[in-house]
């Protein structure tokens, strides 16, 4: 990635230092925006301020870049919120920055990511391909980005390439606000095929992939670092594949199960 500008919106902490740490590490030029500046400086990138929901304020900094070679649409949250203790306004604000300010950013940064022939990383979610209880205003603009990005690959070809990464659990100086303490951590890990939620390194480590000359031929994609997926539930409630003798005389079945 040497000789190539990188911006990584959201780049201050989590996986958006994540992707930015992956970047500078393989020689880019990383500049990272978001509201507030990192409590803790990431090496290799610069800080700039910016309200990703300002759509003025979004034209005029990407409009000030002198090169852009990749943008990683990585800024977006949301707190955990039942949809009805909520009203619609609070609801719009999440699809607001997790769908709507990467549009802004896209449609930006599109002329100078047209001269330089590069690419368009969004940072989807599993949520977005799932049922999101407590957080389904975010799934929802997570499958509206990833839709999104199918679309601007199509419009934008063969001048910019557009992908998404489908990202699951991640382990960040956060994630206690999510999945409770150490213990809470490691049942969550044990649901993951792979053992372990996924480092913002991991993340990074795709992202770099996806904007390099390897993927030169990759465009509308979805990669999914997510660590196998979930298990499906019903597989633990299910008594069909257990031994005959971890069953109870109820769990045993009395007609053939189908296929």
């Amino acid at each position: 990635m040497s000789g190539r500008t990188v911006v990584v919106t959201g780049g201050t902490r989590g996986v958006g230092a994540g992707i930015a740490r992956a970047f500078a590490a393989a020689g880019a030029e990383v500049l990272t925006c978001a509201r507030r500046p990192p409590e803790v400086p990431v090496p290799g990138a610069e800080f700039r301020p910016l309200d990703l929901r300002d759509p003025a304020a979004v034209r005029e900094f990407f409009g000030g870049l002198g090169r852009i070679d990749v943008l990683v649409n990585n800024a977006g949250g949301t707190p955990y919120r039942r949809l009805a203790e909520a009203d619609a306004e609070r609801h719009a604000r999440v699809v607001e920055l997790n769908l709507l300010a990467p549009l802004a950013a896209s449609l930006a940064a599109h002329d100078g990511l047209s001269r330089a022939r590069g690419s368009v990383i969004m940072i989807g979610s599993v949520s977005g391909g799932r049922p999101s209880p407590g957080s389904a205003a975010y799934g929802a603009a997570k499958a509206g980005v990833e839709n999104l990005a199918r679309s601007m690959a199509v419009e934008w070809a063969p001048d910019v390439r557009v992908n998404t990464l489908v990202v699951g659990m991640v382990r960040t100086e956060r994630s206690h606000l999510h999945y409770g303490d150490e213990d809470g951590l490691a049942a969550v890990a044990r649901t993951v095929p792979l053992g372990r939620l996924a480092d913002p390194a991991d993340v990074g480590a795709a992202a770099v992939f996806l904007a390099s000359d390897a993927a030169a031929y990759i465009s509308g994609a979805s990669l999914l670092v997510h660590g196998g997926g979930e298990r499906p539930a019903f597989l633990d409630a299910a008594t069909a594949d257990r031994p005959a003798a971890d069953r109870t005389t109820a769990d045993r079945p009395t007609v053939d199960r189908e296929t």
